[in-house]
């Protein structure tokens, strides 16, 4: 599938955009899919725990493969003073029951491979990751029902001021239902709370043409309406790099990786599919691009968006006056 381009190509400093991808699997462990990139794209093999590796140095930069869970990786722990002998047992220990927990979990825990933020132009040789991937054996959201996996894709904003940021916002709060349709969103990944769409009181909210926030305003007004990580495009990375001193908690916690980027974490892992991979999710993305880049489309669409909302609030609050609340 030939690779698509974003209407506005380039990033402020006159450089392709980069997007950084995320794929979860289940299948391979971690040296085993290390191994596999590394065959791919050079580099070296750094473990750094008995389930997290570092792949350093390849031709685009470092890459990042583990379990992905927390409680599985002994740097996770806070630092604790170590002069003593009972201390030193005590990590040593802390960091074996943490590696026999990791073997247990393997399998329903995914395997996450992180890989360094590339040139929008070669995603497609990203695919042939996949590919390989899928050959060793990886398995993707649809093997299991309890899989729900997913691909992150982390898209360089072609600017950072807050107009650019809200039409792009705006783009995805138009389109997302039509991609969640497209996607089909396995059942798993619908239940479980790491996609969920952004509220209807958030949505128009900023679907309003009065509305025309400053950074600081546009940051605040999310995270009040938006107190959580898991949505199908998670903006606290974003406001995490712009506000790095902001005192919410959410964006100080140490869970949220700064990047000048979105978050958009909706995409499944379908691996199963042979024809699947990061240029497909790439080129469906490009609709929320293309409508964020088309004023007077997007002005129009907002104003459908707010009007057909406002009829639906209207008859739902008239319903409820009527007896039993129905017709």
């Amino acid at each position: 599938m030939p690779i698509q381009s974003p209407p506005e190509p380039l990033n402020t400093d006159g450089k392709p955009r980069r997007v950084g991808v995320e794929l979860e699997f289940a299948g391979l462990l971690p040296e085993e899919t290390a191994v596999i990139a590394q065959s791919l794209f050079g580099g070296t093999i750094e473990p750094l725990s008995a389930h997290r590796i570092k792949l350093r140095d390849t031709r685009w930069g470092d890459f990042s493969i583990e379990l992905d869970s927390r409680y599985v990786h002994p740097e996770s722990q806070p630092d604790v003073p170590n002069d003593s002998e009972w201390q030193r047992l005590r990590l040593k220990l802390d960091r074996r029951y943490r590696e026999l927990l990791g073997d247990v979990v393997t399998g329903v825990v995914p395997t996450e491979i992180v890989c360094p933020p590339i040139d929008w132009e070669r995603l497609d040789e990203l695919d042939i990751l996949f590919n390989e991937l899928r050959r060793y054996g990886a398995k993707g959201t649809d093997a299991s029902l309890l899989y729900g996996f997913g691909l992150h894709l982390n898209p360089e904003l072609p600017a950072l001021d807050s107009a650019t940021i809200l039409r792009y916002l705006r783009a995805w709060l138009l389109c997302a239902n039509g991609i969640r349709e497209q996607i089909r969103v396995d059942i798993t990944r619908e239940v479980l709370p790491h996609a969920n769409p952004f509220p209807q009181k958030y949505c128009l909210k900023v679907l309003d043409q009065a509305y025309r926030p400053d950074l600081e305003t546009l940051v605040n007004d999310y995270l009040s309406d938006n107190d959580t990580r898991n949505r199908d495009l998670d903006l606290l990375p974003l406001f995490a790099h712009l506000c790095p001193n902001h005192s919410h908690p959410l964006l100080r916690k140490g869970l949220v990786q700064a990047r000048p980027t979105f978050h958009y974490r909706l995409p499944n892992a379908q691996l199963s599919d042979p024809e699947w991979g990061v240029v497909r999710e790439w080129n469906r993305w490009l609709e929320v691009e293309t409508l964020a880049c088309t004023p007077d489309t997007l002005a129009e669409r907002m104003a459908e968006y707010r009007a057909r909302h406002a009829r639906s609030g209207w008859w739902q609050k008239l319903r409820s006056l009527l007896p039993g609340g129905r017709y």
